[in-house]
This record gives structure tokens, sequence and C-alpha cells, in this order.
């Protein structure tokens, strides 16, 4: 908290293939994108690198308890988080050369070296389950520690694999998601994307992500449209109202195209547009 009395949140990562977690800045720190600050952990300190700028904490998180950063890395530590990586980086190539030297399917994503610990955690990706004792025993040969072998699926390796999705923008999964929430097939559905798209694949492979950003938005305009084939009465104007059934709906544009019995058909704003059960589809939504 500064001397206006403001409290400040700041995005830190503590390695490259983590995303950046929220840590509270107190007293004096003034960390800029790009430093290395020490932060509070479950086991004690650690080193961690500055991923998004301080904000003002929001009075809604006010209650939550977040770790705290206890200051600014020295030079000596910013180059020791570093060496660290780099180091990390050499790992995932002998790790991955070792595993194709013994024939096996799996991709090495990411290794973690746990210091002093004398511990190494090997990230990898794998279609089909894998008998990895021998690889084990190479591994702790070639790192002298102790081998943690750890499995993750297609989002979380592009999540540590990073790039640009089709918006040209840098993945949400490595830039801002904390956690992968489920995507299903009925979310491209009720926003009208074709199902044989292949555009709704993320580069992992999987639905996208985005597919939830606005589903709730859809469902609620949905939600006020009446559905395809429901019989209705179009509003023409000085003409008088025309019945007709609901051809197909246009969600955004909160309008309806209606088939009439003489074959032709018209858009029609849903203002303009009367059905079974539209009053009580009003009421629903002034409540």
């Amino acid at each position: 908290m500064d001397d206006t009395g403001e409290a400040w949140l700041i995005g830190i990562r503590l390695r490259d293939a983590a995303p950046p977690e929220d840590y509270k800045l107190v007293d004096d720190v003034r960390p800029s994108v790009g430093d290395v600050a020490v932060v509070e952990t479950a086991t004690g300190t650690a080193l961690g690198e500055i991923r998004r700028p301080r904000r003002v904490l929001p009075d809604f998180k006010r209650d939550r308890l977040y770790r705290r950063v206890v200051r600014a890395a020295t030079e000596a530590e910013a180059h020791e988080y570093g060496d660290r990586r780099q180091r990390e980086e050499r790992a995932v190539v002998s790790a991955q050369r070792l595993a194709h030297g013994r024939g096996m399917a799996l991709k090495v994503v990411d290794v973690e070296l746990h210091g002093a610990e004398r511990r190494v955690t090997v990230y990898f990706n794998a279609e089909d389950r894998i008998d990895f004792r021998d690889l084990v025993r190479d591994l702790a040969h070639e790192f002298h520690a102790r081998i943690e072998m750890r499995q993750i699926g297609a989002r979380d390796t592009t999540r540590v694999m990073d790039g640009i999705g089709p918006c040209g923008r840098q993945l949400c999964c490595s830039s801002h998601l904390k956690k992968f929430e489920p995507i299903s097939v009925k979310m491209a559905k009720t926003q009208d994307m074709p199902l044989t798209d292949s555009r709704l694949l993320g580069n992992c492979g999987r639905l996208k992500c985005c597919l939830l950003y606005e589903f709730s938005t859809y469902q609620e305009l949905r939600s006020r449209l009446p559905r395809v084939n429901t019989p209705c009465e179009a509003s023409c104007g000085g003409g008088g109202c025309m019945t007709g059934k609901v051809k197909s709906i246009r969600v955004l544009a909160q309008s309806v195209v209606v088939s009439f019995p003489d074959g032709s058909q018209a858009e029609v704003p849903l203002d303009q547009v009367t059905w079974e059960g539209r009053a009580h589809i009003d009421a629903q939504l002034k409540s």
C-alpha cells in the first residue's frame, strides 16, 4: 500500500512455462515488467519475473489473500534466475534425446530444476500410456537427481509452448487464462458456428477457449427469440399482420426470418413478431 492508501497487484510468473499469478505489492517496491523480484511462496520465497504491470487492487478483491512481493531481486539473483532457465532449456533437449533413444512416442514439453533439492520434474505429452521406467533411470543418470515424470494434456502443452492464435494475438492460455474451463460443441452451436469448420479448433487441436467468452451473451439473446418452425404473426406496417412460420433466427440482430404461406420470406425485427409463449418470455426477462 502506498502513501495514497492504494493497494496494488502485479502479475509475476515463477517460471517461463507457468502463467503469471497476482502478487500484492507492499512498501515501496516498484518493479517494472521484465524485472525479477523475490516473492512469497508456500515454502518460503522464490524468484519470479514481472509479466503484468501493477494495477490497483479492485474493491471486490480486497478480502482475498495474496502472497506478497518481498523485494526487487539483486543483480546476482536476476542472473541466477536467467541462468536456471537456460539450464532448463538445455535439459529439455537432453531429455527429448534420451526419450527418442528409447524409441518412446512422447514429447518433452518442459523441465523444471528444483535446485538444492536435487530434484527434476519432466513435463511431457503423449497420446498413449507409456512405461517410462527405463527413461527415468537414464534421466537420473543424466541429471544426477531424483526424477519426477508429469504428463500434461494438449491444452497445457500448448500453454507452455506459447504461440500466436488465428486472431493474431498471443494465445489466451499463455497470456491470461488462469484455468481451463470445459468447452463443448453446444457453445459453437449456440453461436451459429458450422461444426465442420476447422477454425473452431485452437493450436492445441481442441475447441477454442474463446468459444466461452460470448456464450452467455448468445444464450441470453437466444432466450428472447422463438424457436425455428414456431407459428407466428409478423407486423407488416400498414398492411396489418400476416401469419407465418419462423424459418430461421438472427441472434445478434434480434430478428427472425418468417416464411409466409404464399412462399415469400421476410426478415422481421423481434418487436414486430408475436408467437405463443412470447408473453411468458417477456415476463421472465422483466423479472
